[in-house]
């Protein structure tokens, strides 16, 4: 006859074998923790219209009958911590835009839309790679740029230091490599993995393992070191953007 300790001690071995279990289908051994389930669009808010799960993918897809007027996101619910990185592979079609945003501000006056660092990506890879400012300083650096961001005026107005979709300030002090070069290194309607590590204010973004920007922000009034985190689709025509193994890793 089993006893009651035998019996308690069979429940917390099942309790502790779960617990292994859902940690090792949550994180990695290098200390990456999965932040989408695969699933459900749990622990993340936006608009179904066109945001779905699929084959295990967050897919975002705008039709011709659900064409924007301005971007949207879905936007990971969680807590972002200062100092991070995040790996995640995606797959965009041929004329789609997306990005990856980070220490983003939400906008009281657009649903589901944020103000922030991203990490940029279109279906042709005219800007995938490129560190560009949603909504702000617009691009802080393209693919193949190393930038530093200089202070500006705090009574400066935004628009006057932006050209060409550009932001004008910054200094670009080095060549990751030709842009055109850096591009053969993303492939065209097929799975990319974007990681992104951001420590302070400095930036890096790879696309399968190739440095493609780096940007140190030296702007004290308009950087930021903290904020939400979300995943677009962009105005323009019908799109289709799929994000899989959507992982974060805590930097100290």
């Amino acid at each position: 006859m089993r006893t009651l300790r035998h019996t308690g001690i069979l429940l917390t071995t099942c309790l502790l074998l779960i617990f292994i279990g859902w940690r090792a289908s949550h994180t990695s051994t290098d200390g990456f923790v999965r932040i989408f389930d695969g699933k459900t669009l749990s622990n993340w808010k936006g608009d179904t219209t066109y945001w779905k799960v699929e084959e295990g993918c967050l897919v975002g897809v705008v039709t011709p009958q659900t064409l924007l007027k301005k971007n949207t996101f879905i936007i990971w619910q969680g807590q972002m911590p200062e100092n991070f990185e995040i790996k995640v592979e995606y797959k965009v079609s041929a004329r789609g835009n997306s990005g990856i945003n980070y220490r983003s501000e939400l906008i009281d006056t657009i649903p589901n839309a944020l103000r922030g660092y991203q990490a940029d990506l279109n279906g042709p890879n005219t800007y995938t790679g490129s560190n560009y400012e949603e909504r702000r300083r617009t691009t802080l650096a393209s693919r193949g740029e190393k930038v530093i961001i200089p202070p500006i005026p705090h009574a400066d107005s935004l628009t006057s230091h932006i050209k060409n979709n550009q932001w004008l300030p910054k200094i670009v002090t080095g060549s990751l490599g030709d842009s055109a070069a850096l591009r053969s290194a993303i492939k065209v309607d097929d799975w990319n993995e974007y990681h992104i590590v951001v420590k302070g204010n400095h930036m890096l973004h790879y696309v399968n393992g190739v440095l493609m920007s780096d940007v140190t922000d030296n702007d004290t009034v308009n950087r930021r070191f903290n904020g939400w985190m979300g995943v677009q689709v962009h105005v323009g025509p019908p799109m289709r953007i799929a994000y899989r193994n959507f992982m974060l890793k805590r930097l100290y």
